[in-house]
């Protein structure tokens, strides 16, 4: 049966370690909605044994600030996960971000109906008056989605360092996506845990979000887009704040701390031609449901599988060439790119900076802000451009991929 979602309602998930200066912004937010009919599911959290470290006690205190503050909002339809107080905090192997991203998507959808909406968002993310209403008109439009991969955008702060490291990284991740888009991948979206929204009903289907204490909205999403059609289009946008943080092992928050430091080996500009690689595997799927063809991911594969005939179970099991190009698709999934572009990129000797322009030459020299392209001659360098120039750079980029976006949604 179609999902309905005419009377759904919408449950905020909130994670909260440490945020209580951004808590009355984001309640801002919340309050200015126009879609009144939603709760807010705040998990305070933090491990047990902080209260007994020193280095964390500020921690500690932060948190108490905030279920106290939570605690005194009687206009808020609020109810507080707490896993900080002391004895309520997490076990030693049961904490981070993605326990309390499970905790809080497994208790609403214990308590919400099957076509109620799980919204996943950060404190440090604030969004416009029109967010939620968004979010239920878009699964009104697209009742087949399995979940929204929301839109985002990083505001500039008043630092002009920090601003160069989040663009810098936000680059990256629209580079990244955008050639994953050139070459059809089923997973080309980006993962922000403050950028999800999905149906109780898709939640439990795929067995909900596992607790990764790095990378559990990357692996979530991944699962759902296996599961069915991922929504990577929405009228309106979610603006997470840039900010250093070394809370998980990657993401914004640490990135921009390596960046900060002068290292982004983690997040370079791939060469546009390993994507093609992965293109032309991709295209080889079909012949592979038949004959043991070439391809240029074969090596790759057949060591990090530890078997050269991988594929061959996946033909056994598929009743057809489409259910097979299924198969391999969900094999070689956005982990094993990822993995394959970090292992080919080890031979590139363009730079990052090179790299960027001759791909936006190749490929989007008419979406490109002109005078931008102009200023990227052999000598530009992420370090030294302008912050004005490397954010019209990004936003470049950004219109390309909201054009991809849209084309999509409108199928």
């Amino acid at each position: 049966m179609k999902p309905n979602y005419q009377h759904s309602k919408i449950y905020v998930a909130l994670p909260a370690l440490n945020e209580f200066s951004y808590l009355q912004d984001f309640v801002k937010c919340i309050q200015s909605q126009t879609f009144k009919s939603f709760e807010l599911v705040v998990c305070v959290n933090q491990p047990e044994s902080w209260w007994s470290e020193s280095a964390h006690l500020a921690e500690c205190e932060n948190n108490q600030q905030s279920i106290k503050w939570f605690s005194e909002q009687e206009k808020l339809n609020l109810i507080i996960l707490d896993k900080s107080s002391k004895g309520k905090g997490w076990a030693a192997k049961k904490s981070g971000v993605g326990w309390a991203r499970k905790t809080l998507m497994d208790y609403i959808a214990e308590k919400a109906n099957d076509n109620d909406i799980i919204l996943s968002l950060d404190a440090d993310t604030i969004f416009n008056p029109n967010y939620f209403q968004s979010i239920i008109d878009n699964f009104k439009s697209d009742p087949k989605q399995v979940a929204v991969s929301v839109p985002y955008y990083h505001p500039l702060t008043e630092d002009e360092d920090t601003n160069r490291h989040i663009l810098r990284y936000e680059i990256y991740m629209r580079y990244y996506a955008l050639n994953l888009w050139r070459i059809k991948s089923p997973y080309n979206f980006s993962a922000l845990g403050s950028a999800i929204a999905v149906p109780v009903w898709a939640y439990e289907r795929v067995g909900g979000i596992s607790p990764h204490k790095s990378g559990e909205d990357f692996y979530f999403l991944l699962k759902l887009r296996k599961f069915g059609k991922l929504g990577l289009w929405n009228k309106e946008k979610v603006y997470p704040a840039a900010r250093y943080s070394d809370r998980v092992f990657f993401g914004t928050g640490p990135a921009m701390i390596k960046g900060a430091a002068g290292d982004w080996e983690s997040y370079p500009i791939y060469d546009d031609r390993i994507f093609d690689e992965v293109k032309a595997t991709y295209l080889a799927f079909e012949s592979l449901f038949t004959a043991d063809v070439g391809f240029p991911m074969k090596e790759f594969l057949s060591d990090l599988f530890r078997d050269e005939k991988w594929f061959e179970p996946l033909r056994n099991n598929s009743s057809s060439s489409k259910h097979f190009i299924k198969a391999c698709h969900d094999k070689v999934d956005a982990l094993r790119i990822l993995q394959y572009l970090k292992f080919q990129q080890k031979q590139c000797q363009i730079s990052n900076e090179e790299m960027l322009k001759n791909y936006l030459v190749k490929y989007h020299v008419s979406n490109t802000n002109s005078e931008i392209l102009k200023k990227l001659d052999a000598s530009w360098s992420f370090d030294t451009i302008s912050i004005t120039d490397l954010n019209s750079l990004r936003d470049s980029l950004v219109e390309i991929e909201e054009k991809y976006q849209k084309d999509e949604s409108s199928k």
